[in-house]
């Protein structure tokens, strides 16, 4: 029996012999660890490097695409709000149009009374009547003009100015008033 445990024994320091022992590695040879702990840091600090950068190239890549997307946006809202001023503006020339035209039609009632009258209340009345009718053709002008802007912002042209019908917008309403002074005058010069 005691043949057996020294043969056991035997076996033992030899495995315990043939493993190296890490605190006489360390004492025995340190500069190869230590070269090898440097390239260990060296490749961790190059690969969170390598993180880093691609991070901030891809923050600074949604930061440009967030600009962008509200470029647009504001792009988007001022051509939605030049549209709604245009189509305002169409939507006051369509009524100045209808004001003329029953302006027109009233005058016509008043043709019929002042037919047998003097010369000069017939020759008034027709001066309202040009008044009239050229206003009705200025608020179609000016109806045509916002239509133009309108569709050149639809095309991309830029946002324009949809909301200005021009000089005959703005003269269409005063010709009316005009047209139908001079008809007040031609009843009363009647």
């Amino acid at each position: 029996m005691g043949a057996v445990d020294i043969a056991r024994r035997a076996s033992r320091r030899r495995a315990h012999m043939d493993e190296p022992d890490s605190d006489a590695l360390e004492i025995a040879s340190p500069a190869p660890r230590r070269r090898l702990d440097a390239r260990l840091v060296g490749v961790v600090v190059a690969a969170l490097k390598e993180t880093f950068d691609r991070d901030s190239r891809r923050l600074e890549f949604e930061r440009e695409q967030a600009e962008l997307e509200r470029q647009r946006a504001e792009r988007a809202l001022h051509l939605e709000l030049a549209r709604q001023a245009g189509e305002r503006e169409i939507g006051r020339l369509r009524l100045l149009a209808g004001t003329a035209v029953a302006s027109w039609l009233g005058t016509l009632v008043l043709a019929a009374r002042l037919a047998g009258t003097s010369a000069p209340s017939r020759v008034v009345l027709a001066g309202g009547w040009v008044f009239l009718i050229a206003a009705l053709a200025c608020t179609f002008a000016g109806q045509s003009f916002v239509a133009h802007e309108l569709e050149r912002i639809g095309d991309g042209g830029g946002p324009g100015d949809a909301g200005d019908s021009g000089m005959a917008g703005a003269l269409a309403p005063w010709l009316i008033v005009i047209g139908l002074a001079l008809s007040g005058v031609a009843i009363l010069v009647a």
